[in-house]
């Protein structure tokens, strides 16, 4: 269907979607805890009740435990949740039901690049939906195969591309990607942050005490962390690490049994699959946050960190570069140097130290990043999308 503003659309600058039913698309939801869910599961309670459907559309395994199946139908804060079965490869599980699953959608929002992205695209000549697509940082995660996604990402990803009226970028260096093969379709709309969530939640007091968030997955690279509190071990004994998230390439085990190797055993903890009030007790005894990862798709968990008031030393890849860019609070290092990141995290506590309003700036520094600005931009998007 064709979407046109209303007389009160216009004036209120608030987009009427009462006539329109809209589906996202996601691999991974609620309950897994990730930077990708987080961001849909957002965006969908920004537009809860605002439309005439809504629903989410998911696989029904988590990745991190595919033996258990979850619900096939649910409501989770309000929103209908469809769980789908699916084969293969977790990085490209084929769910072809989802074409069920779309068939009342005025418009289909899907999130990141893989199987959905390219068979709604690719069957669209049946199902005729409008599509938009949110990249999520594509599938560029890691240098693995990194020829043979050159090569996808030049033909069967140009290709689906053609079929979507509106594809978000959620980061500079995905905008610079994506319009590279769809130039008119491709817009930049950075992933709004939830920050509420851990606002303001970091230790007032300055404390040796690190803490890095995010899946134990191979681009975080937490070998690199632990490298570094054996640097800090050598000069000072009462720095201490917290590691956060949920198991993924690495468990907990394989974390703490490194740890132990370094002589670490007594300076290093890791949480598995806390909750978010669990974690908000946890930034309370944190000053400063900490991450060696590679590759990050927009850098979701660096603005929660900042929002928390935690002072961030981080790898300097191409989204925390870019963020740094607008942001002096973020201090970019090369963590495969251990000694001089070592440096840099004993800087970044003696400023704290001196000046302990870094910690309030730091939450005023990311409140751009907020879901209302973020929201508006999709509400745009959507408008743009139902009149082509």
């Amino acid at each position: 269907m064709k979407h046109e503003p209303d007389t009160d659309e216009i004036l209120n600058g608030v987009a009427d979607f009462s006539d329109v039913r809209v589906v996202h698309v996601v691999r991974q939801y609620a309950p897994n805890i990730g930077g990708l869910e987080d961001v849909v599961r957002n965006l969908a309670a920004k537009q809860n009740g605002r439309f005439a459907g809504l629903k989410v559309v998911t696989l029904d395994r988590l990745f991190t435990d595919l033996s258990a199946r979850l619900p096939e139908r649910e409501s989770i804060d309000g929103i209908e949740v469809c769980r789908i079965p699916f084969r293969g490869s977790t990085r490209y599980p084929l769910a072809p039901s989802v074409l069920g699953e779309i068939k009342n959608a005025d418009l289909v929002h899907v999130h990141a690049v893989d199987f959905f992205y390219d068979a709604l695209a690719l069957s669209r000549f049946w199902h005729r939906k409008t599509l938009v697509a949110t990249t999520h940082g594509g599938f560029f995660h890691t240098a693995r195969f990194a020829r043979l996604k050159q090569v996808w990402f030049n033909s069967l990803t140009r290709l689906s591309s053609s079929q979507y009226s509106g594809i978000a970028c959620c980061s500079q260096s995905d905008f610079d990607l994506f319009r590279k093969i769809a130039p008119r379709r491709t817009e930049l709309i950075e992933n709004g942050v939830d920050l509420e969530k851990f606002g303001e939640a970091a230790s007032v007091e300055p404390r040796k005490t690190l803490l890095t968030l995010g899946r134990f997955s191979t681009n975080k690279r937490l070998n690199l962390l632990l490298d570094l509190m054996k640097s800090l071990s050598t000069s000072e004994d009462n720095w201490t690490l917290h590691v956060a998230g949920v198991e993924s390439d690495l468990t907990k085990n394989d974390i703490l049994s490194r740890a132990q190797s370094l002589g670490l055993g007594s300076r290093v903890y890791v949480h598995v699959g806390l909750s978010n009030q669990q974690l908000r007790d946890l930034i309370g005894q944190c000053s400063l946050f900490v991450s060696a990862s590679d590759y990050e798709g927009f850098g979701l968990v660096l603005i929660e960190a900042l929002s928390a008031g935690l002072i961030p030393v981080v790898h300097a890849n191409q989204a925390f570069q870019s963020l740094s860019d607008s942001n002096p609070l973020i201090r970019l290092c090369d963590f495969e140097d251990a000694k001089k990141t070592a440096s840099a995290v004993d800087s970044a506590l003696q400023d704290l130290l001196s000046d302990q309003s870094l910690r309030e700036r730091a939450v005023q520094s990311v409140q751009r990043y907020g879901w209302s600005h973020t929201a508006k931009k999709y509400d745009d998007l959507y408008t743009r999308a139902l009149r082509l």
